[in-house]
């Protein structure tokens, strides 16, 4: 039977992250199964709890959006601890992409019989952050600022923070000239972002990466070239189904090791959390993680 560890972070959509916990809770403790919940008072905390429980030999939920997600799945890279999400958070873009099921008795079933599945991490790395580990992509760009904005706002919650936060992005953007490093090759290109993903999926549920895969060994480097911004809200639309690939405007690359530079001091985000400025290297991390799902 396996034990679990729950990681929750109060500060970060908590009340929603334990009203999510509580029934699945329920169908895991009926089961036999032992679970503790414990409470980070943020993310480097959270790192320490999963490393904790994972030491002890728990499978380590991570209950929350895709922040927490990144944050406690990123800790456990490379380790033998089992992942598992409880998703409870705006976007759920990675339990999205691993197919979770949303209601508790599956999930729970998912947590105590599923096979472990083994899913590559992106090692993030820049002289404005510290080292880390995500899951689902790193994004630099509009996206970024967009991000930024939607978890700013006190107002507005779920897709109407990643909308609003979107178009006030938009409105102020100037074109950016983007050097792009591929496995040692240079391109070139002026736009709105480049998105390295391991998830085909972020921005809450903006499918902008179709054809990733989560343990192919290879990021999917996506990169929306300049246009009019009539033309731009046409692609931002389109991600939602993933037509927007067919666009011109549309280049997709893939590599192992990315490197992403501008020339201006833009900013990138992963997995929704981490701020920070360019430059930024990427690189896969083949089937690091042991996932249930």
């Amino acid at each position: 039977m396996r034990q679990f560890t729950a990681v929750v972070n109060p500060t970060a959509g908590g009340s929603s992250g334990v009203a999510a916990l509580l029934p699945l809770a329920r169908s895991l403790r009926q089961e036999g199964a032992r679970l503790d919940t414990v409470y980070s008072r943020s993310l480097e905390h959270a790192r320490e709890l999963a490393h904790r429980a994972g030491e002890r030999g728990d499978v380590v939920l991570a209950v929350g959006g895709d922040g927490m997600a990144g944050c406690v799945g990123g800790a456990l890279s490379g380790t033998d601890t089992l992942f598992g999400l409880v998703p409870a958070g705006r976007g759920n873009d990675f339990a999205r992409a691993l197919g979770l099921p949303a209601d508790a008795p599956s999930l729970a079933r998912t947590l105590l019989d599923g096979e472990p599945r083994a899913v590559d991490t992106i090692e993030v790395e820049s002289a404005a952050h510290a080292r880390t580990s995500v899951l689902g992509s790193v994004y630099a760009g509009i996206d970024a600022i967009a991000n930024r904005h939607a978890n700013a706002s006190r107002l507005l919650r779920g897709a109407a923070s990643y909308y609003a936060g979107g178009l006030r992005a938009v409105l102020a953007w100037k074109p950016a000239a983007y050097r792009v490093t591929v496995d040692g090759v240079v391109h070139e290109r002026t736009g709105y972002t480049v998105v390295a993903a391991n998830s085909g999926f972020y921005g809450f549920g903006r499918n902008i990466a179709p054809g990733a895969r989560l343990d192919d060994g290879l990021l999917d480097v996506v990169v929306i070239a300049d246009t009019s911004k009539r033309h731009f809200f046409a692609v931002m639309n389109e991600l939602k189904t993933g037509a927007h690939v067919r666009r011109p405007q549309v280049e997709i690359l893939r590599g192992k090791e990315i490197r992403i530079e501008a020339d201006r001091a833009l900013p990138y985000g992963a997995d929704g959390e981490v701020d920070a400025v360019l430059p930024v290297t990427v690189r896969v991390q083949p089937k690091a993680l042991r996932v249930l799902a």
